[in-house]
């Protein structure tokens, strides 16, 4: 059986998450793989042989695949972790932008029994504070549809979809102007040249950079930029 004593060891419940979130943007490499969980090369190599041996990846020349068993597992994992936040963040009232590291501690510590009464309290949440889609327990993963905040143009009002989450600094700072999904943005003003955005949140201006903008998904734009 795929896993073995592997299949509760959070090293690799971490990689596993690792490699089904870069997965989603396209092939995997190593070197992704380390930089993603600010890992050595060796260390990556030598845990991707353990992965091959339990059955939960295999490698195509150099990219790095999930196996039905590996993305199954990779899937719960995610489940844990995103139901975990909504917990610290609704219940436990953490801030959006300090939920995600104590989540992966978290997340390897729900039992199946804890993580279902978990959710039922929560009323069964689809998404994670940031936005993105909580698996469920038979697998299923929604699809988010939206667009890039950075891709449209002045006068577009839209409603913020997701954020990105692997940048802390970058959610308290959102998250101080108010923008979480469900909130609606109106966009005021683009800057020529790849300069900043200003955008209106709740009655207020701020300005924005391309490179938030461009990590922010939206949708309902009525102006979409070309």
């Amino acid at each position: 059986m795929p896993g073995g004593h592997y299949m509760a060891t959070a090293t690799l419940e971490e990689y596993l998450e690792a490699i089904y979130k870069l997965s989603e943007k396209g092939a995997v490499r190593p070197t992704q793989i380390a930089s993603a969980l600010e890992v050595s090369g060796p260390t990556v190599t030598a845990t991707l042989h353990r992965l091959v041996s339990a059955g939960f990846i295999k490698r195509d020349g150099g990219d790095v695949l999930l196996t039905p068993a590996g993305r199954s597992l990779a899937l719960d994992i995610i489940r844990r972790h995103r139901i975990s936040e909504r917990f610290l963040v609704d219940v436990l009232g953490l801030p959006w932008d300090e939920a995600h590291e104590d989540a992966c501690m978290l997340e390897h510590a729900l039992s199946p029994r804890v993580l279902e009464a978990l959710e039922l309290y929560l009323n069964k949440p689809d998404v994670c504070p940031h936005g993105h889609p909580i698996p469920t327990a038979e697998g299923y993963i929604s699809k988010v549809v939206g667009a890039p905040l950075c891709s449209f143009d002045a006068g577009a009002d839209v409603k913020i979809v997701q954020v990105a989450e692997d940048d802390d600094a970058m959610l308290a700072y959102l998250g101080s102007m108010g923008m979480f999904p469900g909130t609606e943005v109106r966009v005021c003003e683009v800057a020529p040249f790849n300069g900043p955005m200003m955008v209106e949140v709740g009655g207020s201006t701020y300005a924005i950079g391309r490179e938030v903008a461009d990590r922010i998904l939206v949708a309902d734009g009525k102006k979409a930029r070309r």
